[in-house]
């Protein structure tokens, strides 16, 4: 899901169009997967309700019995203001399902095949924070256990209440984005499995910041709607039934995935496009159907992009949504094959907040579509490895300092948005971004796991180049996908690619970096603290760190050249040790770079001639320093440079009096 740019970006438009008016694993086959689906549902569109039966078999994939199923009852997180949802959320979306929307989802009966009705032994369960009121996990006892590598198959009867639009799912009129709607199961996980060391259920409440868990498999879902309604969904259509009653049956088919989703109207722009082997498809609102070019173009790009730097997109399908307006919180989420984009319209081509969304959630696919983290627990290896291509893939696109923003003179980059969520929190120390999703500190969630993750990885990259990154992302993807690794299985990665690439230049592994910026939660700034110009002492030698010369500096009255020693030295004020390069620039155009191992606290550097600029982290590299501002000093006066903000500040300046006499 896509939240850390699109609310500063937005507001710095509105203000500038007013005032300018691994290891080779491969993935088990599809009738081995953990799970299969085959699901009927109807939707009755005037009560906003889903009646359906499932059909669910669920293999156990461990080397133990498993006495009990949990499943996820997601939609009761929206059933009453006590649920662990609620709580957490606060007043802002309990008035968004004020009395009468909200929503619930009933299971009347689940039933093995030889007819034995389980409904009875289920119980609620409430693992993360004991809430009575919560509904959102139901435990299911067996009648007999699950024998290792066996199968269970029972049918589940559900009716559901859709809410008015919240977190990702709901109706909005006759708008309908159905996600999180079906009774699904948990994972087991086998003892080895992510962090599991004996085998269990990881089936976690619904919560307010938290996304999504569950296995690969197979999906054949039915859909009946009214027949004036339109229908996009995860995966393939395989048939279209019309019905007697004026409804509509299409069947969809999808393998390979964790998750179905599907969205309904009858007001939807249906814009076709194809990549390769991919077929495109925008469901559009109607006002919205001319920028579907924006959406799908993007898309395009990715898909490229993504594939030639990761892995193979290996699904035929994909679908854009465009929600109804009214219905911002379907818009910006991603489900496998299908995602939405935020309800945005008439932006100019210079505001790419639809393009930043649709790569965006089209990275999803990816990471946690095929290589399936714990959103739950880990969400930094989703929402950060997304958010870390999502500024690649822009910046690549349209130029790393005009790719978020490029209009009336004003120009932001994604990347550089993407640093303002991390380094302007009030404690960027607050948590290591390895905390489980639901025990943040409020109002860190986004920025940690977001923002500082792709920063993390963008600061690898910096430290080990980009074809080692992409050697390093290349084999995590093809390691892991269609698995569920664990931050350790990354970092695994990491330790094994990075010295066959980089040698010992780092050391035997990363582990260094890693224990600092991920599971730590210290703070990276450095500085160039001072640059000092003295006269040399006569008859004192003066080393020079470039040539082993003395250089010549101002002539003295007698003509004789004045000696001049240098002295630059570098800071650490932040916690986090890092190797950076130092460059020093000299009056004679010599240039200098120094590597420093970041250890100490300050360093210095002692030079012939006269310094005249110095800067630590020249190249940027260190993505994560909270503080750029403090990495360059220099010893003449500023020059043109501060002209040139200076007719940028009047400019802006005098277009904001035109407008407030335009609208006096």
């Amino acid at each position: 899901m896509r939240t850390s740019v699109v609310t500063p970006l937005l507001a710095l438009t509105v203000l500038a169009v007013g005032f300018s008016v691994a290891y080779s694993g491969s993935a088990p086959a599809l009738s081995d997967r953990v799970v299969q689906y085959a699901i009927d549902v109807t939707l009755e569109s005037r009560e906003k309700t889903l009646s359906g039966s499932e059909r669910l078999t669920w293999r156990n994939p461990s080397s133990g019995g498993v006495q009990e199923l949990q499943f996820h009852m997601y939609l009761n997180a929206f059933k009453n203001a006590e649920s662990t949802f609620m709580r957490e959320s606060g007043a802002r979306r309990s008035t968004a399902v004020r009395e009468g929307n909200w929503g619930w989802i009933d299971v009347p009966s689940l039933r093995l095949d030889d007819g034995t009705e389980l409904r009875e032994r289920c119980t609620f369960i409430s693992p993360d924070d004991g809430n009575g009121q919560d509904q959102t996990v139901l435990r299911v006892p067996l009648p007999s256990p699950v024998p290792p590598g066996g199968k269970i198959s029972l049918t589940v009867k559900f009716r559901a209440q859709l809410p008015r639009v919240i977190a990702r799912t709901g109706y909005y009129g006759d708008f309908f984005m159905v996600g999180q709607w079906f009774p699904k199961v948990g994972v087991y996980e086998p003892a080895g499995v992510r962090f599991a060391t004996a085998g269990g259920w990881n089936c976690h409440q619904f919560h307010a910041v938290t996304e999504f868990y569950a296995d690969f498999g197979v999906y054949d879902v039915a859909m009946t709607v009214p027949d004036r309604f339109i229908v996009g969904a995860t995966g393939e259509r395989r048939g279209e039934k019309r019905n007697p009653d004026s409804t509509v049956t299409y069947s969809y088919h999808a393998g390979d995935v964790h998750d179905f989703a599907w969205t309904a109207s009858p007001l939807y722009v249906e814009v076709t496009d194809t990549w390769r082997h991919v077929s495109l498809r925008a469901l559009m609102q109607p006002s919205h159907a001319g920028e579907a070019g924006r959406y799908l173009r993007s898309a395009r790009a990715a898909l490229g992009y993504l594939n030639d730097c990761v892995g193979t997109y290996p699904y035929s399908c994909l679908t854009i949504v465009d929600p109804a307006w009214g219905a911002g919180e379907a818009g910006g989420m991603e489900y496998p094959e299908l995602f939405t984009i935020e309800p945005l319209s008439l932006m100019p081509e210079g505001v790419r907040l639809p393009e930043i969304v649709t790569i965006h959630e089209f990275t999803h696919q990816y990471f946690y579509g095929m290589v399936a983290t714990n959103e739950f627990e880990e969400a930094w290896m989703d929402e950060g490895f997304t958010q870390y291509y999502e500024t690649r893939i822009m910046d690549s696109l349209y130029g790393a300092k005009r790719s978020a923003l490029d209009l009336f003179g004003c120009h932001f980059g994604d990347l550089e948005f993407t640093r303002i969520g991390f380094t302007g929190m009030h404690d960027p120390g607050i948590a290591p971004i390895t905390t489980p999703g639901w025990k943040f500190p409020l109002g860190s969630y986004g920025a940690l796991t977001y923002s500082k993750t792709a920063l993390v990885l963008s600061t690898l990259e910096g430290l080990i180049g980009r074809p080692a990154m992409d050697s390093v992302m290349k084999t995590y993807f093809r390691r892991w996908k269609f698995r569920h690794p664990c931050g350790k299985d990354f970092v695994s990665v990491v330790n094994s690619t990075v010295p066959a690439i980089c040698g010992s230049r780092y050391g035997g592994d990363m582990n260094w970096f890693f224990d600092q910026v991920l599971y730590g939660t210290g703070v990276c700034d450095f500085e160039l603290t001072s640059i000092a110009v003295n006269a040399a002492t006569p008859g004192r030698g003066i080393a020079d760190r470039d040539s082993g010369q003395a250089h010549a500096g101002e002539l003295k009255a007698g003509g004789a050249p004045e000696m001049f020693e240098s002295i630059v030295t570098v800071g650490r004020p932040g916690d986090v040790r890092l190797p950076v390069e130092v460059a020093v620039w000299f009056d004679d155009g010599r240039e200098v770079r120094e590597e420093w191992d970041g250890i100490a606290k300050t360093t210095q550097y002692r030079y012939s001639g006269r310094v005249v600029r110095a800067a630590v982290d020249p190249g940027r590299k260190i993505m994560l320093d909270v503080n750029l501002t403090n990495n360059v000093r220099s010893t003449r006066p500023p020059g043109g440079a501060i002209w040139k903000y200076a007719v940028k500040v009047l400019f802006w300046v005098q277009n904001i009096f035109l407008f407030a006499a335009t609208i006096a």
